[in-house]
Formats: structure tokens, sequence, C-alpha cells
């Protein structure tokens, strides 16, 4: 691993753990050239997955622009760290999985919203905004008020799975 301070190709692994759940390796390395200390991540690829954009066009699926994009969207928010690192791994090995290697961008997006909008609602629409483009607070606001029959009917799911009052004998 080439040092990213003086460019040294010989540097050394100090420590070597699991990460985000067991499905990456996080090495603390030392170079030996010039003293920097640095971590790297090793993670599983099952495919190389190209992204088709709107546009047709082609690019590499880059993991850590969708880790930029969700963690932008989740700043402030009361979600912990490896909470998202574990969303995350999960958007990438459903994608990895679904067989095919070229990846609407549309579809990304979809399964992004999906998994953003059962860890926390303002991260989602955060991320809708971007990804829907919206213009205007009037996209804000619709957006808004379709999310809201969905929230009441969760609300709702989840008061119709508890038990009403103390049992009786």
């Amino acid at each position: 691993m080439r040092c990213p301070f003086c460019g040294n190709v010989d540097t050394q692994v100090k420590d070597s753990r699991p990460a985000e759940d067991h499905v990456a390796i996080r090495r603390r390395r030392f170079c030996p050239a010039c003293g920097g200390r640095f971590t790297t991540y090793e993670r599983v690829q099952l495919r190389d997955l190209v992204v088709i954009k709107s546009n047709g066009r082609r690019e590499d699926f880059d993991r850590d622009k969708l880790e930029r994009s969700v963690r932008i969207s989740m700043q402030k928010r009361p979600v912990e760290s490896e909470r998202v690192d574990q969303m995350i791994s999960g958007i990438v090995r459903r994608l990895e999985s679904m067989g095919e290697t070229d990846i609407p961008s549309k579809q990304i997006g979809e399964i992004v919203m999906e998994a953003l909008a059962r860890i926390d609602t303002v991260a989602y629409v955060r991320f809708a905004s971007v990804y829907k483009n919206f213009q205007a607070a009037d996209d804000f606001d619709k957006f808004v008020s379709e999310l809201r029959p969905q929230a009441k009917a969760a609300e709702d799911e989840v008061a119709d799975a508890k038990p009403e009052g103390p049992a009786s004998e």
C-alpha cells in the first residue's frame, strides 16, 4: 500500500481488526520512510458495477460517492455512525447481488431512499430533495404531504401490534 504522505510503496501493517459489522477489515499502517500513520479498509467486492446515469452516460460505481451522499443527508441526525455504515454495506450488497452489472442511477436512488426511510425520516426527505431535484418550497410541501399518510399508517400498525391494557385472568 502506497503511503499517502510520501508515496513510499513499502508500508507496514501495525494493526488489523474487523470493521463495519465484519464486512470489512480496518488496517492501521505505518510508513517507515516518513513516519506517517494512516488507516485503510478492505472490503469484499462481488462484481464491478456500472451506473447508468439518466442522460445515458456510464460510470463506475463509487461506494465513497454513495457514502458521502448518505452522510450528508444524515448530518446532525441522532443515528449512530455504525448503523449508517451497516446501511451502506447493505445497499452495496443488495446492488451486487442483483445479478446485473449495469444499474440505472434511478434504481440506486430508490434503494437508498427505501433504506433511509427506515432509519430517519428527516434524512429521507433531505436525500429526496436532491435526488428528486426539488426546485421550490412547494416541492417539499407536496413530498411531505405524500409522506404523512405513509407515516400515519406505520404508526397505526405499531399501535395495533401493542397489547391493550393488562390481561384479565
